[in-house]
């Protein structure tokens, strides 16, 4: 638990911003970061002070699914600071049950009331599950081929509907799909997070950074309803919020 009573934790829903706010607060942030202008605020030793003794919860505001590629640097490139964003890096920012874990602690214990799952240019593991879905695979270390499962069958859906797209084109699509595909896998793993989201707590956002401009492309956000409501029909879709 976030060692809160209910009454706090209702206290922090509604202090914290609106999900649309905090997407302007983040759009504002990306800009600055793009146009060299970042402000760094909250990066001082007066706000590492008060993280020792507040509840973290109080304070962040998104918590956000990237990719650990080093090219992703998710407090700079929102121009953000320290108990500002619950971050949850992982390569191919794939959402499987440690991601989802993640981001439900984030979501019920932080109380972030906007949760972003961000691909990226250039990612190197959507690329290596592309080229090996066309067949120029190349041996990978153990762990990794169950870690990026989940963007396999991605990539041969993409391949398959569109036969004439270059290696580069292909990434860009596979990368937006495997967006998509994490947020499915969390609304399928998680009945807490669709509560949070029927309930209008949570809105979830679905984006990509481009590693060159530094800009981060939003996308459209009726896509996340539209996956919603199919996982919603899913037998298959986890209906316990609680832990036994």
């Amino acid at each position: 638990s976030n060692g809160l009573t209910a009454a706090e934790t209702k206290d922090f829903f509604e202090q914290k911003p609106r999900p649309d706010d905090v997407l302007l607060k983040l759009r504002a942030g990306n800009d600055h970061f793009c146009a060299g202008t970042s402000q760094h605020t909250n990066n001082t030793s007066e706000r590492r002070k008060l993280a020792a003794t507040v509840n973290q919860g109080q304070y962040a505001y998104v918590t956000v699914l990237s990719c650990s590629d080093s090219r992703v640097p998710v407090e700079l490139i929102f121009d953000a600071g320290i108990m500002d964003i619950f971050t949850i890096r992982v390569a191919g920012n794939v959402c499987n049950t440690d991601e989802a874990g993640s981001i439900e602690y984030g979501a019920c214990h932080v109380n972030t009331p906007l949760i972003v799952i961000m691909g990226h240019s250039l990612c190197g593991a959507v690329t290596a599950i592309t080229q090996a879905a066309k067949g120029h695979d190349h041996k990978l270390e153990k762990n990794i081929p169950p870690l990026l499962a989940s963007i396999v069958p991605v990539a041969r859906k993409v391949i398959a509907e569109h036969p004439g797209l270059s290696d580069a084109e292909l990434v860009t699509v596979c990368t937006e799909e495997s967006v998509w595909q994490s947020i499915k896998n969390l609304f399928m793993a998680s009945a807490a997070i669709r509560k949070m989201v029927k309930t209008n707590k949570i809105k979830i956002v679905g984006a990509i950074y481009d590693i060159e401009s530094g800009k981060v492309k939003w996308l459209p956000e009726e896509k996340v309803a539209g996956i919603f409501e199919q996982v919603e029909k899913d037998p298959e879709r986890s209906q316990t919020v609680f832990a036994e």
